[in-house]
């Protein structure tokens, strides 16, 4: 294996198109970073009004490549491929769609794995921890770039999600509608725990070398720290329900009576194979600051609190819980709500019911798809 999977200079470019800032850029914790890259991808076609654009935030692990087939540059197919495309929920035959892998992310944009001009290494241990704050601003350049001078809607699940309450609360003249889907307007203890416990796993491989690892040889990156890291959040990202459909107490060699220590369970699998696949298009060094990047968010920080901050949304929201969601549970959404229609802003809230878990937001196409759709004819109606 490679010693990480970070889209590099050189790589298949793939569906990516790349802004590059011709200013510094200085992230909310006051490090300047020159040369900023932003990789986008887009669908659909923007009217001549600029008034169908469309902005899809990502969540831990996606990146811009939100639909679409896997081929060169994209090794996987677009994470809510069944989401965007020509009469699909996100109708790129009415709306002009666009989505960026944000900043810290090792498939385009400036990140870790990123050359430092400084240096013309990459940035490893160096690059500053960005904050959601920072895409937001970054995003904010690409709206500039791409003619759009308001966003029909910002949607995102998740991390994503956390984004697109920093828009309403950041550029609200920017943007017309919301859609924030399983996510909260400020980590709790219990998210920051799991998140914590990841990292932890992470850094203790002693390939990962405190986040200097891109010089090592094929085979030597930290690649068993990352699949333990994402061994252990697929646990919260999906649910009890799910799993015991799945695999129940299935074992992949027979019980036997000699209790051998590597003996496996068919979950177990599961998980490892999800821990290899992210190897495969992820970087260690991203995986770290980005989910430290989420329990870091916290709408309410230095606005007083989070209902000052969500008080100065004023435009429509959509928000989506799901029934077995463990990592952002559904009564998160529902105090936004409340929050929300306390301050007279119009809400429409969706809770779908899913043994997937967290992760049904990605996998519940139709369900969360039709209450998309639903909302952005709102929308266009005003």
């Amino acid at each position: 294996m490679p010693v990480t999977g970070a889209w590099r200079d050189g790589d298949p470019v793939g569906d990516r198109r790349f802004l590059q800032l011709d200013r510094p850029f200085v992230t909310e914790g006051g490090v300047v970073l020159e040369g900023v890259t932003v990789a986008y991808e887009t669908w659909g076609t923007l009217d001549a009004t600029a008034a169908n654009a469309v902005l899809v935030c990502h969540a831990l692990t996606g990146d811009s490549h939100a639909a679409g087939p896997a081929k060169a540059g994209h090794p996987t197919a677009g994470w809510w491929d069944g989401m965007i495309g020509p009469g699909r929920y996100l109708d790129t035959d009415r709306f002009f769609v666009v989505c960026a892998n944000i900043l810290g992310g090792c498939q385009g944009t400036t990140g870790p794995a990123s050359s430092d001009p400084r240096t013309g290494k990459p940035y490893g241990s160096r690059f500053p921890t960005p904050s959601i704050r920072d895409s937001v601003r970054l995003q904010a350049h690409l709206q500039e770039h791409l003619g759009v001078g308001r966003w029909l809607a910002v949607v995102g699940g998740s991390m994503g999600g956390m984004q697109v309450l920093e828009w309403g609360v950041m550029y609200p003249e920017r943007v017309a509608g919301l859609a924030a889907l399983a996510t909260a307007p400020a980590a709790t203890a219990q998210q920051i725990a799991w998140s914590a416990a990841g990292r932890a796993v992470l850094e203790a491989d002693p390939k990962f070398r405190h986040g200097d690892y891109y010089d090592a040889e094929p085979g030597d990156g930290p690649h068993r720290g990352l699949i333990a890291a994402r061994m252990l959040a697929i646990v919260h990202y999906r649910s009890a329900d799910e799993f015991t459909r799945r695999f129940a107490r299935a074992s992949i060699e027979p019980v036997e009576r000699r209790f051998a220590l590597d003996h496996r369970f068919e979950v177990e699998r599961y998980l490892r194979y999800q821990g290899e696949k992210l190897v495969q298009r992820f970087d260690a060094n991203t995986y770290r600051l980005l989910n430290l990047t989420m329990d870091l968010h916290d709408l309410g920080r230095d606005r007083d609190s989070v209902e000052s901050a969500l008080s100065r949304i004023r435009v429509p929201v959509m928000t989506l819980g799901i029934s077995t969601d463990f990592l952002y549970p559904a009564t998160d959404q529902r105090r936004m709500v409340e929050v929300l229609r306390a301050k007279g802003v119009p809400v429409t809230h969706h809770e779908i019911h899913s043994d997937v878990g967290h992760d049904a937001f990605l996998v519940e196409i139709d369900a969360v798809g039709s209450a998309l759709a639903d909302f952005l004819t709102g929308i266009e109606k005003g």
